[in-house]
């Protein structure tokens, strides 16, 4: 497995893997499949520098994707804490994607001048609570009943690690 700096050609692997998400519900708080314009849109927001995107490969093919966005853009005293965000393509879970491009984010956040980094993420999404407390992630807090899916209300949980 490689894992590199996404290019605007990986946009469509990204928004499929995405929306792979998006379909089987309670890993992303969509609840329709993000269209490709929007996920070029999205990619443009985000600089190599600052706020990158990577992309893991197998047999050249992306399985996976990792990011960094900004914590409520604009507001300059927030400039060192970023969003992390990760999905994996169905076909490839369970086989430490997610955990090598975690690996290799948290290796790399100095890069990119995070101090601090978080996930937002549903109360359901065992996987992804699993990954991140495996990577010492602590609970930094929880919106309860803010999701709701099918008639289900969810909690939001926000993770935390200090990174630096």
């Amino acid at each position: 497995m490689k894992i590199r700096l996404a290019n605007i050609k990986d946009v469509n692997a990204i928004n499929l893997i995405y929306n792979q998400a998006v379909v089987v519900k309670h890993q992303t708080a969509d609840l329709s499949p993000i269209p490709l314009a929007e996920t070029e849109k999205w990619f443009a927001s985000h600089s190599p520098e600052k706020y990158p995107v990577f992309v893991a490969e197998m047999n050249d093919e992306v399985v996976g994707w990792i990011s960094i966005s900004p914590h409520r853009a604009g507001r300059e005293a927030l400039k060192f804490t970023s969003e992390v965000s990760y999905y994996i393509h169905h076909a490839h879970q369970k086989k430490g994607i997610g955990s090598a491009l975690m690996n290799y984010v948290l290796q790399h956040a100095t890069n990119f001048e995070a101090k601090n980094l978080f996930a937002i993420l549903l109360e359901t999404n065992i996987g992804s609570i699993r990954l991140l407390e495996k990577f010492g992630f602590e609970k930094w807090g929880y919106l309860p009943r803010v999701a709701e899916i099918d008639g289900l209300e969810i909690g939001q949980f926000y993770y935390g690690k200090r990174v630096i």
